[in-house]
C-alpha cells in the first residue's frame, strides 16, 4: 500500500509540473508595424510619424490580409471606437479608452489568410486616435496587400455624415463619442452597396458658410477654410490631394447654416458657389453631387435646394455638365431619431436606399 502509495504522489507531481510547465510557457507574438506596406490605408491620415499614423475624421479605414488565428491592433491608448470587418463575419465594435493600448480583435480563427477592415466610427478631433500596428501570431505575417475596390467616392459634411447618434433611440439623448457611428451612415452605406472606396471629410456642427448657432455673417471656420487640411482643425499639415482622386464627390452641407435664425441665403449660395469651384479645381474629372440633407423642412430646406439648384444649374450652362443635385427625403419620425434628433440607423439606411441608385444612374456602376 505504500508504494502505491508513493506511485500516485509521483503520478500527480508529475501532472502537476507538466501542467504548471504549459501556463509558464512564454506566448510569442509577431508584431506588424503601422509602416508595413502591406497594409492599406484609405481616408485622410497623417503619417508624419509612420509608426504611429493619426486621422482625425469618421470612416477612416485600416486594411490588411494577414495569416493565422488571431490579431490584435496597437494603438494610441484613448483612441476611442472602431468597427471591425473579419472576411465575411458580422462586423462589430470594438473600444481603446484610457489604458488600452492593445485591442484584441479576434482569436480561434482557422489558420488561413484572412482579410481585415478597421474603420473609425466616431469624429476623433479630440482623441486625435493613432494607429501602432498588428500583433499576429508567432510567425505569421501580412502577406499581400489587401484588393481595394477601384471606384472612389468622397462624402464631405456634417453631423448626418458622421453618424451623430445613430446608436442611440432616444431624440433627447446627448451627444456621446460612444454613440457616434459612421458605418451605418447613408455614406458609408451607400460605399458599401456600390463595392467603393470612400473618403470621408465631415464634422459635426459645420456648414458651407456659417456653423451651427454661428453668426449671420458666416464662421470662418468653416468647411471651405478647413477642407485642405489633413486633420480637422490642426493647420500643420495639408492634405495631399494627389493621394485620392474620387470618380464621384458628394456634399451635404447647409443643414446647420440654416438650422437656426438669423442666416443670409445670399451667403450660403456663395458659400456654395466658391466651394464647388474649388473642388472642381482639385477633381477636374469628378462627378460633383449636391444634396440637401434628411434634418431640414419649411422654409429652411426650400431655402438649401434653392441654393443648390441655383449653384448646380449655373454649373451646367457654363459648360460642366457633371454637377448634379440630389435630396434626401427629409425625416418625419416614422424610422425614429437618433441622439439630438438626429437620423436613426433606419433613417440613414433609407439615405442610401435612395442615393444609391441615383449614383448608379450617373456612373454606370452595377451593384
Amino acid at each position: 500500500m505504500r508504494k502505491n502509495r508513493f506511485s500516485l504522489v509521483l503520478f500527480i507531481f508529475g501532472l502537476l509540473t507538466i501542467a504548471a510547465g504549459q501556463a509558464q510557457k512564454p506566448t510569442s507574438q509577431t508584431t506588424i508595424p503601422a509602416s508595413n506596406p502591406n497594409i492599406a490605408y484609405v481616408g485622410r491620415v497623417s503619417f508624419t510619424n509612420p509608426e504611429s499614423p493619426c486621422f482625425t475624421y469618421p470612416g477612416v479605414q485600416i486594411r490588411a490580409c494577414f495569416e493565422g488565428t488571431s490579431i490584435a491592433m496597437r494603438v494610441k491608448p484613448n483612441s476611442g471606437y472602431f468597427m471591425v470587418e473579419i472576411d465575411n463575419r458580422e462586423p462589430f465594435k470594438v473600444a481603446s479608452l484610457e489604458n488600452d493600448s492593445v485591442v484584441q480583435l479576434a482569436d480561434n480563427l482557422d489558420n488561413i489568410l484572412h482579410q481585415i477592415t478597421i474603420t473609425l466610427a466616431y469624429e476623433g478631433y479630440q482623441r486625435r486616435p493613432e494607429f501602432r500596428g498588428f500583433l499576429l501570431d508567432a510567425g505569421k505575417t501580412i502577406p499581400q496587400l489587401p484588393l481595394l475596390p477601384k471606384r472612389k467616392i468622397e462624402f464631405i459634411g456634417n453631423s448626418i455624415t458622421c453618424g451623430y447618434g445613430t446608436e442611440v433611440t432616444d431624440p433627447n439623448a446627448p451627444f456621446k463619442d460612444e454613440t457616434e457611428n459612421h458605418y451605418y451612415t447613408y455614406a458609408a452605406a451607400t460605399a458599401r452597396a456600390l463595392n467603393a472606396q470612400s473618403l470621408v471629410v465631415a464634422r459635426s456642427g459645420i456648414g458651407i458658410y456659417r456653423n451651427y448657432n454661428g453668426p449671420k455673417t458666416g464662421n470662418k471656420d468653416c468647411m471651405p477654410a478647413m477642407y485642405t487640411q489633413t486633420l480637422f482643425t490642426d493647420t500643420t499639415e495639408v492634405w495631399d490631394f494627389s493621394r485620392y482622386t474620387p470618380d464621384v464627390v458628394c456634399v451635404n452641407l447647409g443643414t446647420n447654416d440654416v438650422s437656426t435664425q438669423p442666416y443670409d441665403t445670399g451667403l450660403l449660395e456663395q458659400g456654395y458657389r466658391n466651394f464647388l469651384k474649388t473642388l472642381r479645381g482639385y477633381y477636374p474629372k469628378a462627378k460633383i453631387v449636391l444634396l440637401s440633407g434628411c434634418m431640414l423642412k419649411g422654409k429652411p430646406l426650400e431655402d438649401v435646394q434653392t441654393a443648390l439648384n441655383r449653384v448646380a444649374r449655373e454649373a451646367n450652362e457654363a459648360g460642366d455638365s457633371q454637377v448634379y443635385r440630389f435630396d434626401l427625403t427629409p425625416a418625419d419620425g416614422s424610422l425614429g431619431y437618433g441622439a439630438s434628433w438626429h437620423p436613426s440607423k433606419a433613417q440613414q439606411y433609407k439615405g442610401a436606399d435612395e442615393l444609391v441608385p441615383f449614383l448608379r444612374s450617373i456612373t454606370g456602376w452595377e451593384y
